[in-house]
């Protein structure tokens, strides 16, 4: 039997996150009382033009970055492609090589794909068992027409934490544009541009708790890029599209929560991820935690359970009223294992039977409790079956 919508548990946070209430409430009246164009010189519209620099302000704020170097999109893949495209673009005078790793996000790896069918070198770095990045390897892959590296700041999948701040290093050291997807951390772990290194970098709204359709691309003073889209003079020229008004107000309200809550939220979920962890090593002996033990996103589980088939562990916790995924949400409907799990060199049978368990602001004690109390069943059963 499904369980109600109330009773559910809901353990896919990576996938997206519910949009606050306080996120909904900012929102709603940009839809009709405060509809105007932020473009349009009349009152209505420079209303909107100040809500949008609000958030704007509250972005950069939150990465120490100036208000004028975020640019607004639509979501994490469009920052990543106006990244990789436009300083590609903008850098075809120095050279046509890009630097990135095999375990990025498909917004990246496509993205070189399609730089490469347009005569781009692309080297693409090997991870070890935990899915690190060596950065000494960055560095012996830089060649005098490297002209962008981009390596992700935590994984989608297994949630291992890149070393970007020594990576950012590296890329200063050469005079080498550096960007990061920073998609599943920012608004769960520090992101401060300059500690990082970064020139670049994206992130999306709803996956800290703002609204699905908005994101936005760090970009540092002095980076040379070109735009994605043409056809406005929106932000600078940059990203051309009138402005989505509600969606970058709840943007900008989601960040705000996320730099009141991120340091209590960040060590709460920490425990209640480790405890599930332990929980479920602990009742299967088939069972081996993918990914960096602990440089890792505080709510990121990714186990292998040995004799079973991560679709069929997704669909009987759901028929129990618990929501998870066989691994990213934009690859989940395939029926090949995962690039991630391949990369860091897990047997390909057994990546079959990788369960991403992801918590969030939502997440307590007694559902990881109930969770261990169902999930090792379910692989009794399915491997017996």
């Amino acid at each position: 039997m499904i369980h109600k919508a109330q009773e559910r548990i809901y353990l896919d946070y990576a996938a997206t996150t519910p949009a606050a209430p306080e996120v909904v409430e900012a929102m709603l009246p940009w839809f009709a009382e405060r509809f105007g164009n932020p473009l349009s010189v009349h009152a209505l519209g420079q209303e909107a033009k100040r809500a949008i620099e609000s958030a704007r302000g509250r972005v950069a704020a939150f990465l120490g970055a100036s208000s004028d170097e975020i640019v607004f999109t639509a979501s994490g893949t469009e920052s990543d492609n106006f990244a990789l495209k436009g300083v590609v673009a903008a850098m075809a005078d120095r050279g046509n090589h890009v630097i990135t790793s095999t375990i990025e996000h498909h917004a990246v790896l496509e993205t070189c794909r399609h730089l490469e069918d347009n005569g781009v070198l692309v080297t693409y770095l090997q991870v070890d068992d935990k899915g690190r990045i060596d950065p000494e390897d960055v560095r012996k892959a830089i060649t005098d027409e490297t002209v962008l590296i981009s390596i992700m700041h935590a994984n989608n999948e297994i949630g291992t934490i890149q070393p970007v701040t020594e990576i950012g290093t590296i890329a200063r050291e050469y005079g080498i544009p550096f960007h990061t997807d920073a998609v599943q951390t920012v608004g769960h772990l520090p992101t401060r541009v300059d500690e990082l290194g970064v020139d670049l970098l994206s992130a999306s709204a709803h996956k800290f708790h703002g609204p699905k359709g908005a994101g936005f691309l760090y970009i540092r003073k002095g980076t040379r890029i070109e735009p994605l889209l043409h056809g406005g003079e929106q932000e600078k020229r940059r990203r051309a599209s009138t402005h989505n008004v509600p969606a970058i107000v709840g943007l900008g309200k989601a960040i705000e929560l996320a730099s009141r809550d991120m340091v209590v939220e960040a060590q709460r979920i920490t425990a209640l991820r480790n405890r599930l962890i332990d929980g479920l090593l602990a009742r299967d002996e088939g069972a081996s935690l993918n990914g960096d033990r602990n440089r890792r996103l505080p709510n990121n589980v990714n186990i292998c359970f040995d004799g079973t088939a991560a679709e069929a562990l997704v669909v009987s916790l759901d028929m129990k009223g618990i929501c998870c995924s066989a691994g990213s949400a934009c690859t989940s409907i395939t029926v090949e294992p995962s690039h991630v799990l391949m990369a860091i060199g897990v047997e390909r049978a057994q990546a079959y039977g990788a369960l991403r368990l992801s918590l969030g602001r939502g997440t307590t004690e007694a559902e990881i409790d109930r969770v261990l109390d169902i999930l090792p069943g379910i692989v009794k059963r399915l491997r017996t079956s």
